[in-house]
């Protein structure tokens, strides 16, 4: 019998910003980070012969807990990703809610009939994924193994696995960052002994979803916020200054938020030159995702350095708590590459 772990990979910046995030190399967060080192804890007395992850980076970070802390070889396996989501990647969540409701039904309750341009069907997920895990499996009978993935295609793999139709893993719930759960392999067949157990995190007061309400939903949908180029009269409502990229950030029907973004001011480092929320949103996790948008801005332009000049000691503690850095003077800055 092979004893397998399956464990979603930490808090990534798609979860932290509400972001498309399959197949897209997001980070780990300051958070996840955390998360992390309480994994490992959770671990440090489990007997782990080997350990497999997605070659994406936020699943193989979180790998560290395990393979690291023990002293074993990482084997990377790209069956393992995330399921591709096409035309999907890297837009926010709210705008796919909003563009694109019959297909977002689909994906968290009806898999079976979930489709998008350019991605991958649920069924094509297991067809790469439950192979990989059977070769895995066979490989090390009478071991323990750890391996780490998606959330998506465990919900998929785990529900299957369970004895679910894809149809039916619509009704299943999702599982937190670095939810775990325990499979036994022998004589060809998979037996789930549990699923989603967060408990670690929860204990610790690091879970993910205890920050989120998109997952008690039952639509499964985020809150209303998203993004719209700045015009006139946002620009002057929210005295943005001139120059640079801006965007308004808009929830519901209203314009509460403002980002300026200032690529020229140097080519090497990312520069905010603005931001700001409306008081009445503050306080509820509505100035967290933008940070996103400049983070997929610069990166997208070979930038792994963001930085703003905040001398308010307030908003210093907000962006502190979202992982910028003090520099000289009242500068902050934030490392957004793929390095340590």
């Amino acid at each position: 019998m092979t004893t397998i772990y399956l464990v979603r990979h930490a808090e990534a910046e798609g979860n932290l910003y509400r972001i498309a995030h399959g197949q897209y190399d997001g980070l780990i967060t300051d958070r996840g980070y955390r998360q992390i080192e309480v994994l490992r804890r959770r671990f440090e007395d489990v007997h782990i012969d080997a350990v497999y992850s997605s070659d994406l980076f936020r699943a193989r970070t979180t790998a560290k807990a395990i393979y690291e802390a023990k002293g074993l070889p990482l084997h990377l396996e790209p069956a393992f990703r995330e399921i591709h989501m096409g035309i999907w990647e890297g837009r926010i969540w709210q705008e796919l809610n909003t563009n694109y409701e019959q297909e977002m039904y689909c994906f968290n309750r009806q898999l079976d009939k979930f489709s998008i341009e350019g991605g991958e069907t649920c069924q094509q997920v297991l067809d790469r994924f439950l192979p990989a895990l059977e070769r895995v499996a066979k490989a090390h009978d009478g071991e323990t193994i750890a391996i780490f993935s998606h959330g998506a295609a465990l919900r998929m793999v785990i529900g299957v696995l369970s004895g679910l139709s894809l149809a039916e893993v619509g009704e299943s719930p999702h599982g937190d960052n670095t939810a775990v759960a325990l499979v036994e392999y022998e004589d060809g067949k998979f037996t789930v002994q549990y699923f989603n157990d967060n408990s670690h995190q929860v204990e610790a007061g690091l879970s993910t979803f205890a920050k989120q309400s998109w997952w008690r939903d039952k639509r499964m949908m985020s809150g209303g916020q998203y993004y719209r180029p700045m015009d006139e009269e946002t620009a002057k409502k929210f005295a943005v200054p001139e120059g640079g990229h801006q965007f308004a950030v808009w929830f519901e029907d209203r314009a509460v938020g403002a980002v300026q973004l200032l690529p020229e001011k140097d080519p090497t480092v990312g520069w905010i030159g603005y931001y700001y929320l409306a008081e009445d949103m503050r306080g509820r996790n509505y100035g967290v995702p933008p940070l996103g948008q400049a983070v997929m801005y610069y990166r997208e332009r070979g930038i792994d350095r963001l930085r703003l000049e905040c001398s308010d000691e307030h908003a210093r503690g907000f962006f502190a708590h979202y992982g910028f850095k003090p520099l000289e003077g009242n500068v902050m800055e934030k490392y957004i590459g793929y390095g340590e």
